[in-house]
């Protein structure tokens, strides 16, 4: 179809045609899940009879409808169907869905899923060319494979909870789920990995991600420090264990971040706060200096900073070329003038809610830009649609909702 606008016929989205399973539930299932539907993907999300997706219910606050709002947030473009997999009807249900999906996604612990009858090794016999990919929190092997692990864990027990604060030995855990968001979208890169190699091979694969390599694979900086000087790095609070100055500072009213990452921009900094003394200082004329004296330079431009409101300082750096900016909370950022412009605030019309606000696409793309096309779904919404498409008729639906299909408990 011509748009009426451009009069040039929009492609289509990336991964049409693609069909997945969504056995997940909560976040890093869920949203590599998301990300595969925000792409044009058919994701049918296939939920336990009665309360489906743990997250429909979680929160500490009621929408207008059943489902909470985090369940609304990682769930949009998907179609919900919920099938008892405990009983036999179920599975076959699932077995003759599976013979036509490209992908499966699961994230329940180690073990449920063979316990179930409805592994890898049982599936990919039905459709070799399936990706299948199994999201834990420690993975499918190892001495901790077999514990429970969210977010919390995983940053704990890979270093990332060691890595944020500030170092006086409360614990502290990054404000987002690091290890969660990280999984989901390590697993989309190898869930499309795979999928373009079956593609070419007719051969799917099993895909093996967790939330504690993920977490372990930000930790860039930080274990090259480690490697480096054999020496376990200490948390930072704000500052970077690379370059000084480059963390949070304290103005007459507020703090701001800024960055004076090189010798360059160092040297800028010292003119706009005419520190001439701080320039000439040995303890600030090379990054190793910086480095090693952070905590007497942040003192020194503090002391500077306070004469000016936050945002004139923003203003001054940036124009020559400094980077800097204000710390937001999350009304101000979704409100900014940039965040508006970037669509990072979107609204979706669902039937129980009206208008749902969601958060907008984080990567742009300019030939087949993301849409919504459907709703978050409701619970089991489009179970008789779905098995009407994979070719069950209506006496078979009903035969199967006879044999507890469809049932809370089996």
């Amino acid at each position: 179809m011509t748009s009426p606008q451009t009069g040039v016929t929009p492609r289509p989205l990336p991964l049409v045609g693609v069909k997945v399973l969504d056995i997940s539930q909560v976040m890093a299932g869920p949203y590599t899940c998301m990300l595969l539907a925000d792409m044009g993907a058919d994701v049918i999300k296939i939920e336990p009879p009665g309360s489906g997706d743990q997250t429909r219910g979680a929160m500490g606050f009621k929408m207008k409808g059943p489902d909470s709002m985090g369940f609304l947030n990682m769930n949009r473009n998907k179609r919900s169907i919920t099938i008892n997999l405990k009983s036999d009807a179920g599975k076959k249900i699932l077995f003759e869905l599976v013979k036509d999906a490209d992908i499966l996604v699961e994230n329940y612990r180690p073990g449920v899923m063979k316990k179930l009858g409805v592994s890898y090794e049982v599936l990919s016999e039905i459709n070799p060319r399936l990706v299948y990919a199994s999201i834990s929190g420690f993975g499918q092997s190892g001495p901790w494979a077999d514990r429970p692990g969210f977010d919390l864990m995983a940053q704990a027990m890979s270093g990332v909870m060691a890595m944020t604060g500030h170092g006086d030995g409360r614990p502290v855990k990054a404000g987002v789920p690091v290890a969660d968001i990280g999984c989901a979208l390590f697993a989309t890169y190898g869930i499309l990995s795979a999928y373009i190699g079956a593609k070419n091979t007719g051969q799917g694969q099993y895909i093996d991600a967790s939330l504690f390599d993920s977490a372990l694979a930000f930790s860039i900086w930080d274990t090259a420090e480690y490697w480096g000087t054999g020496k376990p790095p200490v948390a930072l609070g704000t500052a970077n264990r690379m370059s000084a100055p480059y963390q949070a500072v304290k103005a007459k009213n507020e703090y701001f971040v800024m960055g004076a990452t090189n010798n360059k921009l160092w040297q800028k900094l010292c003119e706009i706060l005419g520190r001439d003394d701080l320039f000439n200082d040995a303890r600030c004329k090379t990054i190793s200096d910086r480095l090693a004296n952070r905590e007497y330079i942040i003192d020194e431009l503090e002391k500077s900073f306070a004469a000016k409101a936050a945002d004139v300082w923003i203003d001054e750096l940036l124009a020559k070329g400094i980077p800097a900016g204000p710390i937001l909370d999350y009304p101000r950022a979704f409100a900014s003038e940039h965040g508006q412009h970037r669509k990072m605030k979107i609204e979706i019309d669902h039937p129980l809610e009206g208008k749902v606000p969601n958060i907008g696409f984080a990567v742009k793309m300019q030939g087949t830009p993301q849409q919504v096309r459907r709703h978050p779904p409701l619970l089991g919404e489009h179970t008789h649609e779905v098995l009407q498409e994979a070719g069950f008729s209506a006496d078979q639906i009903k035969a199967f909702e006879q044999d507890g299909a469809f049932s809370v408990e089996q």
